[in-house]
């Protein structure tokens, strides 16, 4: 009888356990995000439209062939070069591995001004530079293609960012200099930490008041500085497992509370005011990220194994694709994602 009584008791606690567990364990689904392809267009020997709407146009590279497209799907300008390029929404220039001189073009194929100065044109944005034979040197220029300001260095030249609050430069010796749009220099530190102090990834924050950097050999370092007054301050550091020579990826979002960085396999995640990290396993080295009003998308390359993954703010995991090809990009506009492979430009609708 006891025991009947026992057994009774058991299930009645079992019972109100699990009402209590549903209870409080409801929670809202997230939401989930759906990918609808939209067009896909092929750019071996496209047919070049005007852009009697007047869409935004969109800069791709693809091998040897870039060019301009709209959101649409409508190619508007298409040119091939031979060795080396450059390209951004204000324009491009192509140039080869001896180059003394550089034209620069419209999005539309007019020409803007040509540069007589020996070295290797860089188009940032809308913000024009050239690096100059040797390594250790480079030049800013107008929009007109006259030299604004110049530095003149000994020590090679190993990262470089720029935005719209100036340039900041990483050096072999594992030296950074930071410099105002007008060339000033503002600030000059060595994030150190490493036996081999070499500077091999950069990102200066939009307001210019924070730089990144992937540094060193033995141990690989991450280091986030902030500009001060008196002296520049480490804000945030991580000792890296990654052993890398290459250059690596940094880079601010467009808001600047988040700076993103690549560490052998691992894309890292870091919250530019608390110091918060997360880290994303990745397949391959990161050689593009891409930001969206709902999420932001990382370009990855393994050999001929392209991946491009879906994180969701802070570092939430979304999804991922991949694909084999020999050139590929991501580019985002709005609510879309495009996506280049070999000759071909896809459009996906985010919803």
């Amino acid at each position: 009888m006891n025991s009947q009584k026992h057994y009774s008791g058991y299930i009645i606690f079992a019972a109100i356990f699990c009402v209590v567990y549903i209870l409080f364990a409801i929670r809202p689904l997230g939401k989930e995000y759906q990918f609808e392809p939209e067009w896909k267009i092929d750019v071996t020997n496209p047919t070049i439209s005007e852009n009697s709407e007047n869409e935004p146009l969109l800069p791709f590279k693809l091998g040897q062939s870039m060019g301009y497209f709209t959101p649409s799907g409508k190619v508007v300008n298409f040119v091939t070069f031979p060795q080396k390029s450059s390209i951004s929404k204000f324009g491009y220039t192509f140039y080869n591995f001896n180059n003394s001189a550089a034209t620069f073009y419209s999005p539309d194929g007019k020409k803007l001004f040509s540069s007589t100065q020996s070295g290797f044109p860089m188009i940032d944005d809308d913000r024009i530079f050239t690096f100059l034979p040797g390594g250790s040197s480079f030049s800013m220029c107008d929009k007109n293609g006259k030299t604004k300001w110049e530095y003149s260095g000994a020590v090679p030249i190993t990262a470089f960012d720029s935005s719209k609050a100036g340039v900041a430069v990483g050096f072999a010796d594992g030296n950074i200099c930071q410099f105002e749009m007008n060339g000033n220099l503002t600030q000059r530190f060595a994030p150190g930490g490493s036996e081999i102090p070499v500077i091999l990834g950069i990102a200066l924050s939009s307001d210019g008041k924070y730089v990144a950097s992937v540094c060193g050999q033995n141990k690989q370092r991450f280091v986030l500085a902030q500009k001060d007054t008196a002296q520049t301050k480490i804000i945030a550091h991580e000792f890296l497992d990654s052993k890398s020579t290459n250059q690596m990826l940094v880079k601010f979002s467009s808001d600047d509370k988040t700076v993103y960085f690549n560490s052998g396999n691992v894309l890292g995640i870091v919250d530019v005011k608390t110091g918060r990290k997360r880290h994303l396993k990745i397949e391959g080295q990161a050689i593009s990220i891409q930001e969206s009003e709902k999420c932001f998308f990382v370009l990855t390359k393994n050999g001929k194994k392209y991946t491009v993954y879906t994180v969701e703010p802070f570092a939430t995991f979304i999804g991922r694709f991949s694909f084999e090809a020999s050139a590929a990009f991501i580019q985002v506009y709005e609510n879309k994602l495009y996506v280049g492979k070999n000759s071909t430009i896809s459009c996906i609708e985010i919803k």
